[in-house]
């Protein structure tokens, strides 16, 4: 029987034992899946306390529900440590840990390093190592596989190693990890094909690709080509501002031509993990090979500067109305960096809470989903939404829309909205300014 063949029959079976390492926003909804199908998933992570609030059936992450965590965990098919001995006795480990950025736009794979090291220090023979972090190309091949290597062991005879980048939305009920078609590349085509199977067993589509690279480049291509698009709507609001034209209607008019058009929405920045970061991993990997990407860097630059751009537009009709920034209360609504999300990765807000602290101005914020802030050197508390509160505020920001809030309150008792994700569309007031 082959390797394919044995591979495939203790999946059906279930026989086979995974362990995810990285249980953030990507991983722990990976393992969750895994888990809920039947499967023997252990977790690892080195942050303890992640480990000891899975322990105590309290969830994280906004897409792992309380209820699913203590299903698995009563059930016994997930288990979560931060140590890596365990692996000795499983078949297949995903890697899902963060690949931040350094300074001048350096990507960071030391978290990656640092995995692969104590997987290769533990693991079991013919184990499938898949990495799902976002990374540079060339990195599986280049940096990964000589780890192992190192350590004397052979790929496709005692280990299989792939890529397979991972592609959460989080928040979007619509598109859980399970319905999102996964790319996998292997360093040869059984790795590839190894992971194929093992993927399909919770994920609806699964395609396997020539190569490590076309797969970590592929990942790359998908959040530069959101960033390039948000940068072009932001730059056209911008422009659109100083002709006198509302973008929102003009994005709305546009979208109703059925082919050729891709709506992209204009906001007060882009935050997260993966388009503030991804595209420059792309760009700092070209820029070794002697090529200058001047689209994302222009595109990057022009995104940067959204928070800045709020506050001097808030400034501007603030002067229009007769008052000035500098000692201006100013209510800044949504301080996630997307909405109905608990994720202050990267957010705009933070940036523009601090624009608008260093011009004087005196801020607070509202967001059902954030009780205070106390980072970036911001220290702020919750503010309570009432009718008597909300009308103290000189103008209220709004910087992300959640669902859960009452916009009509802010409206009503607010002395004007500075509106920049459109959460009152079609609505008309001179109280309403909009990005």
């Amino acid at each position: 029987m082959t390797i394919l063949k044995q591979f495939q029959k203790k999946v059906r079976s279930k026989e086979i034992k995974i362990s995810v390492v990285g249980l953030g926003y990507v991983g722990l909804p990976l393992a969750m899946e895994f888990a809920k199908k039947g499967f023997r998933v252990l977790g690892i992570d080195t942050d303890k306390d992640r480990i000891n609030r899975i322990k105590s059936r309290h969830s994280y992450i906004t897409d792992v529900p309380d209820r699913e965590l203590k299903a698995v965990l009563k059930k016994g098919t997930l288990d979560a440590t931060t140590s890596f001995k365990p692996l000795k006795d499983i078949d297949i480990i995903i890697i899902c840990v963060p690949t931040p950025l350094k300074m001048k736009y350096q990507p960071d794979i030391s978290f990656v390093r640092e995995a692969i090291k104590s997987v290769a220090e533990n693991m079991k023979q013919k184990s499938l190592i898949i990495l799902e972090s976002t990374t540079y190309p060339g990195t599986t091949e280049e940096v990964i596989l000589p780890i192992f290597e190192k350590k004397g062991l052979k790929h496709g005879e005692d280990f299989y190693l792939c890529f397979s980048p991972e592609r959460i939305d989080p928040g979007n009920k619509d598109f859980p990890v399970q319905k999102i078609a996964k790319i996998v590349g292997g360093v040869n085509n059984e790795a590839a094909q190894l992971a194929k199977i093992a993927y399909e067993a919770v994920i609806a589509k699964v395609v396997p690709i020539s190569s490590v690279k076309v797969a970590e480049t592929a990942k790359l291509l998908e959040n530069t080509f959101r960033l390039v698009n948000i940068a072009l709507i932001d730059e056209i609001t911008m422009m659109a501002e100083k002709l006198g034209i509302n973008i929102w209607e003009v994005i709305d008019a546009a979208k109703t031509k059925p082919f050729g058009f891709m709506p992209f929405y204009p906001g007060p920045g882009v935050g997260g993990f993966c388009i503030p970061k991804d595209p420059m991993y792309l760009y700092w990997t070209a820029k070794k090979f002697g090529f200058k990407s001047r689209f994302i860097k222009l595109s990057q630059g022009i995104i940067s500067s959204m928070p800045g751009y709020v506050v001097q537009r808030l400034e501007a009709v603030l002067k229009k109305r007769g008052g000035l920034l500098r000692g201006a209360s100013v209510l800044v609504c949504g301080v996630t960096y997307k909405k109905d999300v608990k994720d202050l990765r990267k957010s705009p807000a933070l940036d523009i809470i601090q624009l608008l602290q260093r011009s004087g101005a005196k801020v607070s914020y509202y967001d059902p989903m954030i009780p205070y802030l106390k980072l970036d050197g911001i220290n702020l508390k919750n503010t309570v939404m009432s009718k008597a509160r909300t009308g103290k505020f000189d103008c209220a920001l709004i910087t992300t829309d959640h669902t859960s809030v009452d916009y009509s309150l802010i409206l009503d008792r607010s002395s004007f909205v500075f509106d920049t994700r459109n959460v009152f569309k079609g609505k008309k007031s001179d109280k309403i300014y909009r990005l």
